[in-house]
């Protein structure tokens, strides 16, 4: 089984508007190709024609069992009801998680301004993710989104379930540390790379990723995904057939602990 954590239907050719309905279906047919399972679908820090908002994603999904939606929320640019909104389909089941995006958005993760946003997520026992690392635009302010900033949050909120995504790359080996020493913490390997991973990269990230599995033990804080569109579905399955796991800890890594974490009902899948 594959649980892919982290697949955006945002339009990155901004040269032309796709519907939500094309980039769904390019989705369904690219999972369907690579034989994933079920699909995490974020939504983003802003909403435009390019980019759905949470609304129009949950309403685009109906009737998917191997989809679920994970609402982004803007720190600069949500305001009261979109928080009730969200609310409102926590209570209803119709989101997994909360997403983050400093270095996006100019904050620090433990602003005590998000204190409702982590109270909400620990209300409805939901994981809050968080943009780690690098960043697709350039305008992105990368001090923000360094991975050592969420070790202060994991400490505040040790009720928080806490996601860094990207594994906080190029800083794989402060990640490591924070998920190492929180319980609360766990790490997606997603968007390492902008399409496919070439022969050379692929043999320094799978350097780092055994790496960071040698330091902070049996990686049942690691969760597979991807950030497709950006990267490539096939040729991330090839980056996860090379790493040297046994094949219960890969089973851990592409799906058993996502299940766990997200709640995903495998049976129905």
């Amino acid at each position: 089984m594959i649980i892919d954590v982290h697949t955006h239907i945002n339009n990155y050719h901004e040269d032309r508007v796709k519907s939500i309905e094309d980039c769904l279906n390019q989705l369904t047919e690219t999972m369907l190709e690579n034989h994933v399972d079920y699909s995490l679908v974020l939504t983003s820090y802003k909403v435009n024609e390019h980019r759905p908002s949470t609304k129009q994603v949950v309403e685009a999904i109906k009737g998917h069992k191997n989809l679920g939606v994970v609402s982004g929320i803007s720190y600069l640019h949500y305001n009261h009801k979109d928080i009730i909104e969200i609310s409102e389909y926590l209570e209803k089941g119709h989101i997994k998680a909360l997403k983050l995006y400093p270095g996006y958005e100019p904050f620090y993760p433990n602003d005590s301004r998000l204190k409702l946003v982590y109270e909400m997520a620990i209300a409805h026992d939901v994981p809050v993710m968080f943009h780690s690392g690098d960043t697709y635009a350039p305008t992105g302010k990368v001090k923000y989104s360094h991975p050592l900033h969420i070790d202060d949050l994991a400490v505040d909120y040790p009720d928080l379930k806490i996601v860094i995504c990207h594994v906080g790359n190029p800083w794989i080996k402060d990640c490591m540390e924070v998920v190492y020493k929180n319980e609360n913490v766990y790490a997606d390997i997603s968007g390492l790379v902008l399409g496919d991973f070439s022969d050379k990269f692929e043999r320094y990230m799978k350097k780092e990723i055994e790496e960071m599995i040698t330091y902070a033990g049996d990686p049942k804080y690691l969760l597979y995904g991807t950030d497709w569109p950006i990267s490539n579905m096939k040729s991330y399955l090839k980056f996860m057939d090379q790493l040297e796991l046994t094949d219960d800890k890969k089973e851990l890594i592409l799906w058993k602990n996502a299940a766990k974490l997200f709640k995903i009902d495998v049976e129905v899948l």
